[in-house]
């Protein structure tokens, strides 16, 4: 059996289903295809907590988040939500900086509200958290992401607009052609005008075959997929309470012991989530262990004790994520023939789904909004042309 539509969208994690409710509530045709059941673990959507915040100084990426926030509570209302419900605002911190010129400048400059502290003043106002150097505190436009309802919202509202929203699909090929694109499936065919492949740590696998972007660079990426370790850490006794966290960010002064920078923020109900950034083992998402990592664990826990006071680093829960992270660790937003590929998010984009799903519709329907991001090379393609597959 072929089925002919319109527009068609491969994975149903928080991009995909983004780019599903913009089509469809732009009055198109789209069928969404999941191939796991609704509220799975095996990809990077799920949870319940993730950071939302403005702290860019790139223009692309400022853009995006500014956009972003009007964007999640639409969607909220969309889906007969509360305001809050998806997206929470509690602030945000960041600290460690090495120029905070550069995003102060940049908060300046596009009117984000934001105060600067000194260590001791944020340490008196967030006794769960220790800083270093200037602080900057994003006052009105920082919080938090439920990642969970987020994927929920955006399926449920899209389906309101019309979207056919289908779990349990596995595409197997994609099969671009001069004035339509097949998408092979474990179940039937689709013949369809465009399609958005938006799979996550499966976008090499599905894509690699499918087509190749001029001067014989990769058809996506050399995208690497690793098992990310954050953990879920309950209050330390006398701590403040969940609700009373703020976001926050460390980019710790070197030398230091740490990985990485790391990021945190309240998960109510389940402590304080901490996570170091893109360090993870890599992984083949379709053979993951979901165990935890020992040696990236301990560190957590030594970073935790020596930073986040108001957790308890002996009492935590893991968590099991994938990052797929591009070299430039910039996203791939981009479209070839009748394939928009939306890659390599490098575990900083689901802050931005809502825009990122405008601008993947726009390049479906190849509308002259979407050109500018599509000619930036900080998202193309081309910008990886001749750089072997990873």
């Amino acid at each position: 059996m072929t089925e002919h539509v319109s527009q068609v969208v491969v994975g149903g994690g928080v991009m995909g289903s983004a780019a599903a409710w913009q089509l469809a509530r732009a009055g198109h045709d789209v069928v969404l295809l999941e191939r796991f059941e609704p509220g799975h673990t095996q990809g990077a959507s799920h949870g319940a907590s993730r950071i939302y915040r403005t702290t860019y100084t790139q223009p692309a990426y400022l853009d995006l988040a500014q956009e972003a926030f009007g964007l999640w509570r639409d969607l909220e209302r969309d889906a007969g939500l509360a305001t809050g419900d998806v997206l929470t605002l509690t602030g945000g911190v960041s600290h460690g900086f090495p120029r905070p010129g550069e995003i102060g400048d940049a908060f300046v400059a596009r009117g984000v509200a934001h105060e600067w502290l000194r260590p001791e003043e944020a340490g008196e106002r967030w006794p769960g958290l220790r800083f270093e150097g200037d602080v900057l505190h994003e006052t009105a436009t920082a919080g938090r992401v439920h990642a969970d309802r987020a994927v929920a919202a955006f399926q449920s509202a899209a389906r309101s607009h019309g979207a056919d929203v289908r779990h349990g699909v596995h595409v197997r090929h994609v099969h671009p052609g001069a004035g339509s694109v097949r998408v092979v499936t474990d179940r039937y065919d689709l013949v369809a005008d465009t399609v958005v492949v938006a799979v996550g740590a499966w976008s090499a696998g599905l894509l690699g075959a499918a087509f190749t972007v001029p001067d014989g660079g990769a058809p996506v990426p050399p995208l690497v997929v690793t098992q990310e370790q954050p953990a879920h850490f309950a209050l330390a006794p006398g701590a403040p309470a969940e609700d009373t966290w703020p976001s926050f960010t460390h980019a710790p002064a070197a030398p230091h012991p740490w990985p990485s920078g790391v990021y945190g923020l309240a998960t109510p109900g389940e402590g304080i989530k901490v996570g170091f950034h893109g360090v993870g083992p890599r992984t083949d998402p379709d053979r993951r262990t979901f165990r935890p990592e020992p040696g990236q664990l301990a560190q957590l826990q030594d970073y935790v004790r020596t930073w986040v006071p108001g957790a308890d680093a002996d009492r935590l829960v893991p968590v099991s994520c994938t990052y797929t992270t591009t070299p430039d660790h910039d996203f791939v937003l981009d479209r070839v023939g009748r394939v928009v590929v939306a890659a390599g998010f490098s575990g900083h984009g689901f802050k931005f789904a809502p825009s990122i799903g405008r601008v993947l519709a726009e390049l479906a329907r190849e509308e002259p909004a979407a050109q500018p991001v599509a000619a930036d090379r900080l998202f193309s393609l081309a910008r990886f042309a001749g750089v072997p597959a990873g």
